[in-house]
Parts: structure tokens; C-alpha cells; sequence
């Protein structure tokens, strides 16, 4: 084995073990629950768990909505800035990496200050209103990752020639970004929302502040609470997560595979 490749190897095996030692450890110590016997007991406790099924339902479910949301606001912006406003691309670039720079508990207490139920429009005021707050949040904290997978898929195809033949053939512009833009960074939108899942499904700062039953706080509170479960959780966490970017990967491996649609 040559020297470079003898010290790649060393340095990966170095790499994996800094993060699999410590998951590893922690799988394990979830199997000690039933004392002397390596068993499920944990996992068992954390599936039958009623606030389980209700709180990771609910990160779910927002998870969902921040999804479609964020994808109704991000494609019809990188369009339109790709298309007609390229000099706007320095000042996208900067404003969705805002999310990246300011912490997530000065954004709640932002939007709570601006949206209390003593304000013009009190989204604090009931569950709804907090439901919809919520979402908004997720969807700006996701901006960066969602946006960079949009842009990255736009630039990959020829959207000015595309976007004229759709209008030879008579297509207005909610046709042309539906049902031919679309289409052809379906890839990089489904990569951009596996992310936004990952990150709803482990965030903690703005559900907690804002009160709601999400899955970060029922983590957050069962790693206070009890012993085992929050190793099953941990690894329950892990294993959704990196199946999101699991799901990214495969579908990266279809991207060269799409093509321009003008009908």
C-alpha cells in the first residue's frame, strides 16, 4: 500500500470512529434497559409512549406544511431572479444566509414580540395562529439549505430557452414554473426538502419558546426525565436524519437523468 493511501485510510479510519465510537455507545447502552440482558425494552417504551406518536405526528405534520410552503416561496423567487434579476442574486445569496447567522431563540423572540396577541396580527392569540408562526420559522430557518438545492438545480438547466418555447406555445408563467421548471429540479426540490424535514423534526429553541408539542421538546424532555429512552431516542433521531440524507443522495444519483419539458 503506498504511503498517501496507507495515511487516507488512517485519517478515515480516525474520522469514522470519532462518530461511530460514540453511536455505537450509545445503541448499546439503549439495550440495557432490562438489567443483566441486552434487550428492546427501550425502544418498546418510546414507541408505546402516547406523547411520542402525538409530538413526532405533529413535527410531521408542520414539517409537511413548512415543506410546501418553503418550496411555494423559493422557486418562483430563484426563477424570476435567474431569469430577469440576476443582479439581485448577491443580495439572495446574503438574505438567506441571515437564518445561518442569527440564533434561533433571537428569531422567536422576534417574531413573539411582533405577532403577540396584543399586535396587529395576533398569531400568538390561539393554537392556529401559533400553528401557522411555527411553520413560518421553520421555513426561514430551513431558507439557506432549501434555496442553495433550488438554485443549484436551476442552474443546471437552460431556463431562459426553456421558459420561450413555453411561451411560443402559448404558457403563462404559472405554467411554465409549474409545469415545466418544476419538473426538471424536481431532484434538487426533493433534496432541499428531506432537509427541511431534518431540521424540524430535531429543532427545540422555537417550538419550546412558543409553546407547542413538537418533537424537540418531548426529546428535550424525556433526556431529563428518564435513562434509557432518550438513547432510543437519540438513535430513533439518527436514524430518521440520515435516512433524509440518505433519500438525498439516491435521488442526486436521477438528477442528470431529467430533462427539458416544453409540453
Amino acid at each position: 500500500m503506498k504511503p498517501n493511501k496507507l495515511w487516507a485510510w488512517i485519517v478515515f479510519g480516525i474520522g469514522a470512529a470519532y462518530f461511530l465510537v460514540p453511536l455505537i455507545a450509545t445503541f448499546e447502552f439503549s439495550l440495557k434497559m432490562r438489567r443483566g440482558y441486552y434487550s428492546f425494552d427501550s425502544y418498546a417504551s418510546v414507541f408505546s409512549d402516547p406523547r411520542f406518536q402525538t409530538t413526532f405526528g405533529y413535527s410531521t405534520l408542520i414539517g409537511l406544511f413548512a415543506i410546501v410552503v418553503g418550496i411555494l416561496v423559493v422557486v418562483p423567487a430563484v426563477y424570476f431572479v435567474r431569469l430577469r434579476l440576476p443582479h439581485l442574486r448577491p443580495l439572495m445569496e446574503f438574505i438567506t444566509l441571515l437564518p445561518l447567522i442569527i440564533p434561533a431563540i433571537v428569531l422567536v423572540y422576534g417574531y413573539i414580540r411582533l405577532y403577540n396577541s396584543s399586535s396587529i396580527i395576533p398569531f400568538t392569540g390561539s393554537a392556529l395562529g401559533t400553528d401557522v408562526l411555527l411553520t413560518c420559522a421553520y421555513v426561514t430557518l430551513a431558507l439557506p439549505y432549501m434555496y442553495r438545492a433550488v438554485d443549484t438545480g436551476m442552474r443546471a438547466i437552460d431556463i431562459k430557452t426553456l421558459t420561450e418555447a413555453a411561451q411560443i406555445m402559448g404558457a403563462d408563467t404559472a405554467r411554465i414554473i409549474t409545469s415545466i421548471i418544476l419538473p426538471n429540479i424536481l431532484v434538487a426540490v426533493l433534496s432541499g426538502a428531506f432537509l427541511t424535514f431534518a431540521i424540524v423534526i430535531g429543532e427545540f429553541t422555537i417550538a419550546s419558546l412558543l409553546n407547542r408539542p413538537a418533537f424537540g421538546p418531548y426529546l428535550q424532555n424525556i433526556g431529563a426525565n428518564r435513562a434509557y429512552e432518550p438513547s432510543a431516542l437519540a438513535i430513533i433521531s439518527f436514524i430518521i436524519t440520515w435516512g433524509a440524507m440518505g433519500m438525498i443522495q439516491l435521488l442526486a444519483r436521477f438528477a442528470p437523468r431529467t430533462s427539458a419539458r416544453t409540453d
